[in-house]
């Protein structure tokens, strides 16, 4: 494109897209609430008949405890989010003035830092709201009979997608808010002028992923305390099912599913979109050619043409692939990455071709050291396609070390057989071997971007990787709509199959989990890069070298800083979950049900636990730059985003394969070895039963058997991997880059020693 783009059509395409995802997200939000559970006000308002009319074992109405159970999660999930936002809301006013003072009282970062802030925490309760009123529809609709397969699983996958195009539309839409604010308050003429904008508008994803790392680390306390306590008590010591009501830790861990995967995933998505656009702003900012116009929209445009692109492909889901096998479930979520990315592919060129310039540069480096990048519309749309393609690689690898369809985890279900020691050392050899691949596909991609556009491609790579983010997000919100459909299911002691049916809903939602939890922290990677770049450039820094002392010592501490981050998260659920089990323990021993307890202490726990982990990765490299300037940040981020990416992907694949190795064998697919079958063969029913948990009739290990005891070992072992640590090192190393982006110029006048 050799003419300048219209501010005129990026203004409108933008906003038009953000409407059609918005209406496409409302659509669905009344398709979802359009089902009525409650079979009392279907038959007021004389709809169709109830779908059911189960009685529980001593004649209680399971549609009314269904509803009643439904309500106490919706209620458990506000209180949690009110007492937590009361924190954060707190801390953002705080974190604001003190971005304030340092930027010399000019209130453009503190305002972007607020509306950030204030965006990611809406995110993360609109994902909250839709999640805990589908989750309950889904049980009703797994009722239906011949068609329960399909309903349940188009209500779990239309919450998702609430959750997901509402969430990006108004991200986008914010930001897009902001720019056209500044653009007019600011009135950027020269290279200068629309950098420091850009900086400004930095604040934005700051905001975002300080909301989202208390909401990951809280969230993720709070739903593993419960997690862990409900399994290793209720399962493994008293041999209840899984959701028993008999568990009053259930409530608790259905709550946590909330707040923790869904509010918490919501905002951390919704940081890794603002900052990847905000990279690539700021690096635009240093272009001549991107500011004449509209040039330097093309993020934006791009992310909005992401919004269309996933209404097509999520229409596959719920209208062309009919899910009406166990078997299609997976297949139909996987499908989706898979026609997204195909039809990113021609969209991405169109919008790289006629938003860009043909030929534009970047300016690096100030005065002597000063040097210029060209580049060209292709090469950056090269760099898009790569992100795009690697996000593809990397779904479909987490897929095949996470999912039970694959070798690598019932292989780990195998090893279940020889104990619970050997299941978690199978497990901790799998989630490294899990970074492999992800690994290599980031550090081709980093090649090839930085190669071609410099740190602008790189930006432009986590933009393409995170091109269908809505759909990744509706993906990501079935899961834990799914698994809060089984537990109300299970708490409602509706008949097996239903259960049966939702557990398939929530495997394949587990393998899905991790997927969007290896784009995120791909993303991640690619992201915070970006912003390491901006760093640089906002510095006037020209070159990292890592053997100069300063900068491989902090390189160092910067790749502690993720184990630490690490122990502090795992520790706490470890202490929670202790006082959890304690606490189920004395309520059976009392014959209680009274999950008031159990929330209390999940409560308590993340609130208090949170703070810590929260306050040492914002704060560690505001020290190191105060005392020592951009050169010790600089090394301190080196080392942060190489530790942080590769522990991330193995914690978060680990704790998946383990959770999945635990229902291969609820699923009834793990066979007795032959060795077993001839130790029994002269043993009565009854011996056999009491020695093995199985069957012998039926051939296979069934829940309560030494081998899925072994197995929920394992899972209790993951769940604060996959779900607390994992989650949050992804923002860990966001938000350390983008903290020290918009501190940059502080810590290069400010600093107290020179090194």
């Amino acid at each position: 494109m050799s003419e300048a783009l219209s501010f005129n059509f990026a203004y409108l395409f933008i906003l038009i897209s953000c409407v059609v995802g918005f209406l496409y997200g409302i659509l669905n939000w009344k398709i979802v609430t359009g089902i009525e559970p409650d079979n009392e006000k279907r038959q007021k308002s004389d709809k169709d008949e109830p779908l059911f009319e189960h009685k529980t074992s001593d004649g209680h109405s399971c549609n009314k405890i269904m509803i009643e159970t439904s309500k106490k999660i919706q209620d458990g999930a506000l209180t949690f989010l009110k007492s937590e936002y009361i924190f954060l809301g707190i801390f953002i006013v705080i974190f604001a003035i003190i971005i304030l003072i340092v930027d010399g009282f000019r209130f453009f970062t503190a305002i972007a830092f607020i509306l950030g802030a204030v965006t990611s925490t809406i995110s993360g309760f609109i994902g909250m709201y839709v999640a805990t009123r589908a989750n309950v529809r889904v049980t009703y609709r797994a009722c239906a009979g011949k068609d329960a397969l399909r309903e349940a699983f188009n209500v779990a996958f239309r919450g998702g997608c609430v959750m997901g195009f509402c969430l990006v539309s108004l991200a986008l839409a914010v930001l897009t808010g902001i720019i056209a604010l500044y653009l007019c308050v600011l009135r950027p003429v020269e290279v200068v002028d629309f950098t420091r904008m850009f900086e400004y508008i930095a604040g934005y994803g700051l905001g975002g992923s300080t909301v989202a790392l208390f909401c990951r680390v809280g969230g993720g306390i709070y739903t593993k305390a419960a997690d862990v306590g409900a399994d290793l008590v209720g399962k493994n010591l008293l041999g209840l099912k899984e959701d028993s009501p008999e568990n009053p830790a259930t409530i608790a861990d259905n709550v946590g599913d909330n707040v923790g995967d869904i509010a918490g995933m919501g905002s951390d998505l919704f940081g890794s979109f603002a900052e990847s656009t905000c990279a690539a702003l700021v690096v635009s900012g240093t272009s001549a050619e991107l500011n004449e116009g509209a040039n330097f929209f093309f993020p934006l445009i791009l992310s909005a043409s992401g919004i269309l692109v996933c209404i097509i492909t999520a229409f596959f889901a719920t209208n062309i692939m009919a899910v009406d096998k166990k078997e299609k479930i997976e297949v139909t979520l996987r499908y989706q990455l898979i026609i997204s990315t195909i039809l990113l592919i021609p969209t991405i060129y169109l919008v790289a071709t006629y938003t860009l310039p043909t030929h534009f540069s970047f300016r690096t480096g100030e005065g002597a050291t000063a040097a210029v990048l060209e580049t060209t519309s292709f090469k950056v749309m090269i760099c898009a396609l790569c992100g795009l393609v690697a996000g593809l690689i990397i779904g479909y690898f987490t897929d095949y070390y996470t999912s039970n369809a694959h070798a690598p985890t019932q292989e780990l279900s195998q090893a279940c057989i020889s104990g619970a020691a050997i299941n978690i050392i199978q497990g901790l050899a799998l989630g490294y071997m899990s970074c492999v691949i992800p690994i290599i596909s980031i550090a081709i991609t980093i090649f090839v971007s930085f190669k071609f556009a410099g740190m602008y491609g790189i930006a432009i790579s986590a933009l393409g990787m995170l091109s269908n983010l809505a759909v990744s997000l509706a993906i990501d919100g079935y899961g834990p709509i799914s698994d809060n459909a089984g537990g109300i299911a299970e708490m409602s002691e509706l008949p097996e199959e239903v259960r049966d049916l939702t557990d398939a809903l929530d495997s394949a939602g587990n393998t899905t989990a991790a997927v969007g939890k290896g784009f995120a922290i791909g993303s991640a990677c690619l992201v915070s890069l970006a912003l390491f770049g901006a760093f640089i450039t906002r510095t006037g820094m020209t070159v990292v070298n890592i053997l100069e002392p300063i900068q491989i010592s902090c390189l160092i501490v910067g790749a502690m800083l993720p184990y630490a981050f690490s122990a502090l998260t795992m520790k706490s659920v470890g202490k929670a979950a202790s006082k959890m089990c304690e606490q189920v323990k004395i309520q059976h021993a009392k014959g209680d049900r009274d999950p008031t307890e159990c929330i209390k202490i999940s409560t308590d726990a993340s609130l208090t636990e949170m703070i810590l982990p929260g306050i040492i990765v914002i704060f560690t490299p505001l020290v190191l730059g105060g005392l020592f300037g951009p050169k010790a940040v600089s090394g301190y981020l080196a080392g942060v985003i190489v530790s942080g990416v590769q522990m991330a992907i193995s914690s978060s694949n680990a704790g998946g394969a383990w959770d999945n190795a635990k229902k291969y064998i609820e699923a009834k697919k793990l066979n007795v070895e032959r060795e077993m079958q001839e130790k029994i063969s002269g043993m009565n029913e009854s011996e056999k039963v009491k020695l093995t948990g199985f069957s012998p009739s039926l051939n296979h290990y069934v829940k309560g058997s030494d081998p899925h005891k072994s197995a929920v070992v394992g899972d209790t072992v993951g769940d604060p991997l996959k779900d607390t640590s994992g989650p949050s090192l992804n923002i860990l190393v966001k938000l350390s880059a983008i903290t020290s982006l918009v501190f940059g110029t502080f810590f290069a006048q400010n600093a107290l020693f020179r090194l």
